[in-house]
């Protein structure tokens, strides 16, 4: 649609042009562009296009800027509830407003308080440290290992399968299906590409409605206990529809995002030896490495909201009730009116907060663990491995929502 100067770039270009491979592969070209023609433009048909940092950090915190229901998809889209994969994501808490996704939302959260989360961290050392041996072991005769199926998805999906009560013997089919079911979560030209996503879904759904019953008839000291007793005694408080969707939804949520965020991180780290290095010698915190990943090349980069209420603008710009906004949060963390030399990868800020966790009522439930399981993993990744090197060439997913890499090869020799 654009080729050099001869086409005008627009709001309407900009999200046709997301859902092309060549901007998924890199969208920060196409995100400057956008940067350019404000912090928030119109999009047509009732939509608009927010890339500008204040303008998508205000509508992730007003709550009258919601998400848009399978009630709302539905009445605009008559065949959204024929996909599981959409009907699923449409009764967690990702895709409801208040007062359904606060009742919910604070029934889980109890989980992911601070004082929880920090008591994870013996236990993701310890898985750390296994996970690396194995990387040793895998990669002792130089051979690559792919360090996205060793290491990044391994590490976060034990972590929330302890947390949620799945059985260990079961945790390693979960990529795939997860890799699946989240397309329904990408800015899609074609419902027909929800094949593989429903087919996810129904399994997904087959397996948490078994591991629920189990767990409500002989209780464990796990997540899925808890919840699934609590729909079993009040139906008001959580539904069984519910309490299913949100079961897969903490699955999926609880290592996609993380095991992106690792894997964006080492790939970064390979381009920039000095961060590595300053890492190392502790010029670096973890915790600034990890802010910046997050801000540089985000594991999140959209999502959406829909103006539920009459009178509400961003930045100056009118947003009529049922108007719907893509977020761009990739352009919003690379906008040169919130952060200097914003093109630059530099771990040594001390003002970043990105906003790849979201904002508001929809901030993510797992932040704190996610940053935790980063900080934990990826120095001890370097201190375990001082010639860690890239092993091959990387593949990424053809994706853009959820950013991240398909394979990371890599030699630990």
């Amino acid at each position: 649609m654009i080729s050099g100067g001869e086409h005008r770039m627009d709001g309407a270009a900009i999200i046709e042009q997301l859902m092309t491979t060549e901007v998924r592969a890199d969208p920060y070209p196409l995100y400057a562009k956008a940067l350019q023609l404000g912090p928030v433009t119109p999009a047509g048909d009732g939509m608009f296009v927010a890339s500008g940092y204040a303008a998508v950090n205000k509508a992730l915190r007003t709550p009258a800027f919601g998400v848009a229901t399978a009630e709302m998809m539905s009445g605009l889209e008559p065949e959204f509830t024929a996909h599981s994969s959409l009907a699923l994501f449409g009764r967690s808490i990702l895709q409801r407003n208040a007062p359904d996704q606060p009742r919910v939302r604070s029934l889980i959260a109890s989980v992911f308080t601070p004082r929880r989360v920090a008591a994870l961290r013996p236990a993701v050392e310890k898985a750390v440290a296994e996970l690396l041996d194995g990387m040793a072991e895998q990669g002792a005769d130089g051979s690559p290992v792919d360090f996205m199926d060793a290491f990044a998805f391994r590490l976060p999906v034990g972590v929330i399968c302890e947390l949620l009560g799945v059985p260990e013997q079961d945790r390693y089919r979960f990529r795939g299906l997860a890799s699946d079911l989240t397309v329904a979560l990408e800015i899609l030209a074609d419902l027909d590409e929800l094949t593989v996503a429903d087919r996810a879904a129904d399994e997904l759904s087959h397996y948490f409605t078994e591991l629920a019953a189990e767990r409500l008839a002989r209780p464990q000291d796990d997540l899925v206990s808890d919840l699934a007793r609590i729909a079993a005694e009040d139906d008001e408080r959580l539904s069984a529809q519910e309490l299913l969707a949100n079961l897969v939804l903490l699955l999926v949520a609880g290592f996609e995002t993380t095991t992106n965020l690792l894997g964006n991180g080492l790939a970064l780290l390979f381009r920039h030896p000095e961060a590595a290095a300053g890492l190392r010698n502790g010029a670096i915190t973890p915790a600034g490495f990890t802010d910046e990943v997050l801000r540089f090349d985000s594991p999140v980069q959209a999502t959406g909201r829909v103006a539920l209420a009459d009178g509400l603008d961003i930045d100056g710009l009118p947003i009529p009730a049922g108007s719907g906004v893509t977020l761009l949060i990739g352009a919003a963390n690379h906008d040169p009116a919130r952060y200097r030399n914003p093109g630059v990868f530099d771990p040594t800020r001390t003002d970043s907060q990105p906003l790849s966790f979201g904002g508001g009522p929809h901030f993510c439930l797992g932040s704190q663990l996610a940053r935790l399981e980063a900080e934990v993993a990826v120095p001890a990744l370097l201190d375990r491995f001082p010639r860690l090197a890239p092993g091959g060439v990387p593949t990424r997913r053809d994706r853009l929502v959820l950013r991240g890499f398909e394979t990371l090869p890599v030699t630990v020799r």
